[in-house]
């Protein structure tokens, strides 16, 4: 892995080069080991808290954590386009706008003890731009040379807060054309609730029942991009113990294992049913 500023991993883009990176100021990980016509992304991977805003801070490392997708870029790790946040999100949100993505209250609870200053805001909306820029170049040089592309946008979410039952995986989709890929949102579900996991662990697979898909990264990717299906996909932390602050790494490696294969089958469907 090399470290790279934010115009050189765009440039290595833009010349199709192969290349692990990490961004200059360690906001983001990107690997390229082949340009296919799917990627995949876990925004909300990181884990990192600037250290200059500690004490500030209301928020437990723990909490932190718990809103967090721990193990999402892990369980996609073998694909051959990766792109990964390494910033917790409570130092701001990939997946909110450059307006919302730094939090004043996060989940009912104040985050700040005084607020933050006009310099501290900026480097994290920096990082935050950073992060669109290359996800931009990326796709662009994508569709530019497959014509069409799939993007599996991979979150996790904390079933125990929920008082019904919820579904092993949740797929959002509010904000995609669901006439035009209607056929491919139904088949990623199917998919997804074949998986078979360790410790008895059921899979099933619903459309918009606990998230609807309203992430900026989705948005972003559908407004800029006619051709790109972005599929917003949340797995249940079945994965931890998310009261006990737990990983379970053998549930993490099962996953990881049956997206090696189903990922690619889907995304290959996918390509020769729409490309022209």
């Amino acid at each position: 892995m090399e470290r790279l500023s934010i115009k050189e991993i765009i440039f290595k883009i833009q010349n199709e080069e192969l290349f692990h990176a990490v961004a200059d100021d360690y906001s983001l990980t990107i690997k390229i080991d082949a340009y296919v016509h799917y990627a995949c992304a876990a925004v909300h991977d990181g884990h990192q808290f600037r250290k200059e805003l500690w004490d500030n801070c209301i928020h437990t490392e723990y909490e932190r954590w718990y809103e967090e997708d721990p193990e999402t870029k892990n369980m996609v790790i073998s694909h051959p386009i990766v792109l990964a946040g390494c910033d917790s999100r409570f130092e701001y949100d990939l997946n909110r706008d450059p307006e919302n993505a730094v939090f004043e209250t996060a989940w009912g609870k104040a985050l700040w003890r005084g607020p933050l200053s006009e310099e501290s805001n900026k480097k994290s909306l920096e990082k935050h731009a950073n992060f669109y820029k290359v996800t931009h170049a990326l796709i662009l040089k994508l569709e530019e040379k497959f014509g069409v592309v799939v993007v599996y946008d991979i979150h996790s979410y904390n079933w125990k807060r929920w008082d019904r039952e919820v579904p092993t995986w949740n797929l959002g989709t509010s904000n995609v054309d669901n006439n035009r890929f209607g056929d491919d949102i139904e088949t990623w579900r199917q998919s997804l609730s074949q998986l078979k996991f360790p410790k008895k662990i059921k899979s099933t697979a619903l459309v918009n029942d606990t998230f609807q898909g309203n992430g900026y990264f989705l948005k972003y990717i559908t407004h800029n991009f006619k051709n790109t299906l972005i599929l917003a996909t949340e797995i249940a932390k079945v994965y931890c113990d998310e009261y006990d602050y737990i990983i379970y790494p053998e549930v993490v490696a099962a996953v990881e294992q049956q997206l090696k294969i189903r990922l690619p089958e889907h995304a290959f469907n996918f390509y020769n049913k729409h490309v022209k």
